[in-house]
């Protein structure tokens, strides 16, 4: 379908820009407050450096386009800002920066180390060839990377290991919440087997019972030789049979499809209503008056209107509470209250003492469920069921059940209730650590994984590990080049006694025995600051150990033809 594009004329020029640009509002501020930053230090610096206002201008402009540009072309900056940044010392800043952004956006495994590759060789290149120390090229190598190490290699892999843990995080709440939602399918897929079983045996067994004792009770009610009374009696007995009846058929229909049962119709009108709500209670108490129980019913406070699993659940404490009071009470007064409490509905059911010389009854057949079913509906719907003795030799049935829409709620003590339709306790993490393996709460399904990589201290740890490699690398690489570097100066430097000793004609093998071996770029050009070379002589040329003199050895012949000093220009 076509979607009609919003018209933009009337818009002013601010909105427009800002809802024509890809950048989010967090990263244009950040540009605005980085770029000037950026391109501030390296155009202060490099003006202070040359004296010249045009050229700082000149590179802080190229550091603004390139900070601006480091995103969209992470390798392409890097390589121009690492060859600034050996030129240039102001861009140094630009660097970092440029690394970090690199390191999290250059994807592919090849290109990234070939990207810093080249931003090596590049700064190698820039820095050699503004190199005033005079010293080799392997040394000049060690002395640039060791600041290009850290500057750049360091931020690059800490942004990647950064980026890697968030792409890494997300797969893994991904794969987590598809496995969430596939065992949440496979649980209810197995409920609405467990629920065809029950419902099918329940169907099978409980059916068959209730309608023979239908049409016994139909049968028995028209015998001629009863009386009106236990004629009466059986008449209550048939139509007991006949709710219970037509309640299995709605709890076989529930267990089978899943949903409540339809509304009655127009058929089911005419008979007696089964709808088990708080407003049915009267026809359980009246129920119980007929069967010859003494019930008292009791109402308080403004009648409010419940959520139907709450409505629901009243129905099946007052039954519940009146079923025990029969059959282990018979003859008891009972006591059934509903009371209308500002926050929640207090249903109770009471019975006092079995009366003494009351007829026992057949002994009680209790399977010990009901108790714990209503506990379970209660807490279902945000509530909860109290029971337990009396003062006076009875038994006390109450619940608590809250108002509203039945959402779930939470307790002051930390037990979270939840919705009838969100109960997956034993499938997707409401059970606890006994049950045996690792459990994933349904209302955060990522909080194994933010328990285990989530920690700052693991990425803390993550980054310290990769600062103390990078240290202690770049540490014996700069090590080994100053070593290299006082290597190259200690070959053009003699003391002063060596120049002092040496006499003209002295032999040219004794004298070459006191000079360093090898040969070193610190002397190169000197010979240029002093008197003109002799003719048909060999010099050499050395820098005193302490002073800023230049020593000049000339032999012929194999022998010392002259000596001279004379101020070193450095």
């Amino acid at each position: 379908m076509d979607v009609p594009e919003t018209p933009r004329t009337g818009l002013p020029l601010r909105s427009r820009l800002a809802a024509a640009s890809p950048w989010p509002r967090k990263r244009i501020v950040g540009e605005v407050v980085l770029t000037p930053v950026l391109a501030g230090i390296a155009g202060l610096l490099h003006t202070t450096e040359t004296g010249s206002v045009a050229r700082g201008g000149a590179l802080a402009l190229v550091v603004a386009v390139l900070s601006l540009a480091r995103r969209a072309l992470p390798a392409t900056v890097l390589m121009v800002s690492s060859a600034l940044a050996g030129a240039v010392v102001g861009t140094f800043p630009l660097l970092i920066y440029a690394s970090w952004s690199a390191g999290s956006r250059i994807k592919r495994p090849v290109r990234a180390p070939a990207a810093y590759a080249a931003g090596l060789a590049l700064y190698f290149v820039t820095t050699a060839a503004d190199d005033e120390l005079g010293v080799s090229l392997l040394v000049t190598a060690a002395l640039s990377g060791s600041p290009f190490l850290v500057l750049a290699v360091v931020p690059g892999l800490a942004s990647r290991y950064r980026a890697q843990r968030h792409d890494l995080l997300d797969a893994l709440r991904r794969h987590n919440a598809q496995l969430v939602r596939e065992q949440a399918m496979v649980a209810r897929q197995a409920r609405l087997l467990e629920r065809q079983r029950i419902a099918q045996d329940m169907h099978d067994s409980l059916g068959h019972q209730l309608a023979l004792i239908a049409v016994h009770a139909g049968a028995l009610e028209v015998d001629p030789e009863l009386n009106d009374r236990q004629r009466e009696g059986v008449g209550i007995l048939r139509e007991a049979s006949r709710s219970a009846m037509r309640e299995l058929r709605e709890a076989v229909g529930i267990l089978r499809d899943g949903v409540e049962a339809p509304a009655p119709g127009p058929k089911d009108d005419a008979e007696p209503s089964t709808a088990r709500v708080a407003a049915s209670v009267d026809k359980l108490v009246a129920s119980s008056r007929a069967a010859g129980a003494p019930v008292e019913l009791h109402r308080s406070g403004t009648e409010r209107p419940l959520a139907p699993a709450a409505d629901h659940a009243v129905y099946r404490i007052v039954q519940e509470g009146l079923t025990n009071a029969h059959k282990h009470a018979p003859g008891a007064p009972i006591t059934v209250a509903l009371r209308y409490e500002p926050d929640s509905l207090v249903v109770e059911v009471a019975n006092g003492a079995v009366p003494a010389g009351a007829p026992a009854g057949p002994p009680a057949i209790s399977g010990g469920q009901g108790l714990t079913g209503l506990r379970e509906r209660a807490r279902l719907v945000g509530g909860m069921v109290h029971t337990g003795p009396t003062p006076d030799g009875g038994f006390r049935l109450a619940g608590v059940l809250p108002y509203g829409d039945g959402r779930g709620r939470s307790r002051p003590d930390g037990a979270t209730f939840v919705a009838v339709g969100d109960d997956y306790r034993g499938q997707t993490g409401g059970g606890s650590a006994g049950d045996g393996g690792a459990v994933i709460e349904r209302a955060d399904p990522q909080k194994e994984f933010a328990a285990l990589m989530s920690s700052k201290k693991n990425v803390a740890l993550g980054c310290a590990l990769t600062a103390v490699v990078l240290v202690v690398g770049t540490g014996a690489l700069l090590f080994w080049g100053v070593g290299k570097l006082m290597d190259e100066v200690g070959k053009g430097v003699i003391p002063a006694s060596v120049y002092e000793s040496a006499q003209v004609g002295d032999s040219e093998a004794d004298i070459r025995k006191k000079f360093p071996e090898g040969d070193s770029l610190l002397t190169e050009g000197v010979e240029k600051d002093g008197p003109p070379l002799p003719e048909d002589a060999t010099c050499e040329h050395f820098v005193d150990d302490e002073a800023d003199i230049v020593y000049r050895f000339c032999f012929r012949d194999g022998k010392l033809s002259s000596k001279e000093s004379y101020p070193h220009r450095v």
